[in-house]
């Protein structure tokens, strides 16, 4: 009997726009990004993001907090439809154990094996 391995399904727990680190912006984004809150790029970047801590990209700013500057209370997020590809290749093309460890859909698959 083979054992039936549960896709991953997000259960919006905010764990990923909770995680300490950088999210860089790709070339593009901020455009993209501004596009979806109706503003310009230049407000966008003025507003919304910093340097990277390499001094090498736009990386998104972050409530005091740490959490994401869009991350909604409801654990959604406010440009879901225009967020940057690092958000949106979590979990299916890069991972860490950290961040696996508080996510409640990574949490459930590791359970439904």
């Amino acid at each position: 009997m083979s054992a039936i391995r549960r896709e991953f399904e997000c259960l919006r727990c905010g764990a990923c726009c909770r995680a300490e680190g950088e999210v860089w912006l790709e070339t593009g984004a901020p455009q993209t990004i501004a596009d979806e809150l109706g503003i310009s790029e230049i407000e966008f970047i003025d507003h919304y993001t910093k340097l990277t801590h390499d001094h090498r990209g736009l990386t998104l700013i972050e409530r005091p907090d740490g959490a994401c500057i869009f991350l909604m209370p409801d654990n959604t997020c406010r440009i879901h439809n225009a967020k940057p590809r690092q958000c949106r290749d979590y979990p299916s093309r890069w991972r860490s154990r950290r961040l696996d460890s508080q996510c409640a859909g990574r949490r459930a698959q590791e359970a439904g094996k």
